[in-house]
């Protein structure tokens, strides 16, 4: 009875361990990474850029040598971390590896990013880094919609270089897209695109280690008792 009781102490300690530890989930907010996004590559010279805007360094499928192409399941320029403050004739190149992914209304029209998280992450806020030098060309966009609705905000001033922030979101699910509507005959240039928001956390190992001590322990009391 006495070891009974000692291994029915031991299997409530684990439990009430396990309660503060093993949340079903936990919530942190923080910046949300997504796993892959897919969109039309940018355009170029063969548009009647003075460069190509490629999205060259993309990691998924499609062609990114040519304009406009389909690029599906990889990461690249959009989510790398460069947030270009330089205007985009000082940072792009022929080979497609300058720093923007530029579209160009006529090539391709109002571009769809569709982005892709792991879990059910609840996104709060976007912030887009755009060029808006109103050089060759290049504007911002007149309207940029996210999941289909219209979010309203300020464009960088004009002449320069800068972030948009879509606040108050409130984003719920693994897959989001932000449309880019540009203004007829224009370029919509963009470097960076990143999320903000409250990010679904698993249990820790620790935590399941406890509970998993706890229902070994309960058939060894019952063994005993018996």
């Amino acid at each position: 009875m006495k070891n009974v009781k000692a291994t029915l102490s031991l299997i409530a300690r684990a439990f009430c361990a396990g309660a503060m530890l093993l949340p079903a989930s936990s919530s942190l907010a923080a910046p949300i990474a997504p796993t892959s996004y897919d969109m039309p590559n940018g355009d170029g010279q063969a548009s009647g850029g003075t460069y190509n805007y490629w999205d060259r360094n993309y990691t998924g499928a499609g062609s990114t040598t040519t304009d406009g192409a389909a690029l599906s399941g990889g990461l690249g320029k959009l989510t790398d971390g460069v947030v270009s403050t330089s205007l985009w004739y000082n940072v792009s190149n022929a080979q497609g590896t300058g720093e923007y992914v530029g579209w160009y209304r006529p090539v391709t029209l109002n571009p769809v990013i569709t982005f892709h998280f792991a879990g059910n992450p609840s996104i709060d806020s976007i912030t887009i880094q755009l060029d808006n030098s109103n050089v060759g060309g290049v504007i911002a966009p007149s309207a940029i919609r996210v999941d289909g609705i219209s979010e309203s905000f300020t464009p960088p001033a004009l002449g320069t270089v800068g972030s948009v922030t879509l606040g108050g979101l409130s984003l719920v699910g693994p897959t989001h897209t932000i449309e880019l509507d540009q203004v007829p005959g224009y370029w919509v240039f963009v470097s960076e695109i990143s999320f903000d928001g409250t990010a679904t956390q698993a249990p820790e190992p620790a935590s399941l280690a406890l509970l998993g001590l706890a229902l070994t322990a309960i058939p060894l009391a019952r063994r005993r008792r018996n």
